[in-house]
């Protein structure tokens, strides 16, 4: 067995594969193969995806799409309409105006961010399980992925590395990482997961997370942000307002046994609350988190207590 790593940008972020297996370069080599594939089915930033294609058809006509794209847009609309949550995979217009973390990002004026709020409501998006179609109801909707899509692509290349044998493995997405297997560094078969300490510079660490066989997502407002008339704006909108959330949280950390949850959850909960946000995780089953607030100040539910080092303040 041999361990190998490849690192390649997709998806507008720095993917690392890590990969224990007799063939690691061609097992890293078809992964990337599918990353590629992936993004052209995913993406809502490539005109030319099959995501796009269901967009450009709003209010016209529904699309037949490949089974993965239809389930993820299934489970993304569930997740949508559920009571208080802040996930909202019909916020495609909204996202698309601001543009935050684009070259071309801008602060929308309040009328424009009402006239699109009226085509964001993803009850509108139509889905036929017989047919495997996808329709927008109203011409200038779009579904944007952003907030589920590396996750359930982490599960999809996770079930890939399983099948063809690979030992351990770590897939990071882009602050989405995913960890199945021992660890080959430590004398404990768990690995070791840096939580980004959001008010210093990339790779200080507020904590270390211990995981195996899970994923861990974090959702925060120190990634992407724009500068505009003597304001800070985040990438993270509040698909209620269109505006950037509001909350005393900046980052938020979600350790689930399959990564899309991880993403689902983090969006979801993003905007309320960091008391309701941790009540909210206690509650659910198979489903932990980190929070650090704007203080800098770290809070985890309680399943991952016993798995948190803690930094100490320099």
């Amino acid at each position: 067995m041999e361990q190998r790593k490849a690192t390649v940008r997709l998806m507008g972020t720095i993917i690392d594969l890590l990969v224990t297996h007799m063939h690691p370069d061609a097992i890293l080599e078809e992964a990337i193969r599918r990353l590629r594939i992936y993004e052209q089915r995913f993406s809502a930033n490539d005109p030319t995806s099959e995501l796009m294609q269901i967009n450009h058809l709003a209010g016209k006509a529904p699309l037949a799409v490949h089974p993965d794209l239809f389930h993820l847009i299934k489970v993304g609309k569930y997740h949508s309409l559920a009571p208080g949550s802040h996930l909202n995979i019909a916020i495609g217009p909204l996202v698309q105006t601001w543009r935050i973390g684009f070259g071309d990002a801008k602060v929308p004026n309040a009328e424009e961010i009402q006239r699109l709020l009226a085509i964001t409501d993803p009850s509108k998006i139509l889905l036929s399980e017989k047919d495997q179609t996808v329709c927008l109801q109203q011409e200038g909707m779009s579904i944007d992925l952003g907030a589920v899509a590396k996750g359930y692509i982490a599960d999809l290349l996770t079930a890939y590395f399983k099948e063809a044998g690979v030992a351990s493995a770590l897939i990071n997405l882009g602050g989405n990482v995913v960890v199945f297997g021992p660890s080959q560094n430590h004398e404990d078969p768990y690995w070791r997961i840096g939580i980004q300490n959001p008010l210093l510079p990339r790779a200080h660490y507020s904590a270390v997370l211990k995981i195996q066989n899970q994923s861990a997502v974090t959702s925060g407002v120190y990634e992407r942000q724009l500068e505009a008339q003597g304001k800070h704006y985040h990438h993270i909108l509040d698909p209620k307002t269109g505006y950037p959330a509001e909350t005393d949280v900046i980052s938020l950390t979600v350790v689930a046994d399959d990564s899309v949850d991880g993403e689902i959850w983090t969006t979801r909960l993003f905007g309320q609350p960091a008391d309701v946000i941790l009540a909210t995780l206690d509650q659910l089953e198979a489903i932990d988190g980190i929070l650090i607030i704007k203080d800098g100040s770290l809070i985890c539910s309680k399943g991952l207590e016993n798995r948190l080092k803690r930094k100490q303040p320099a």
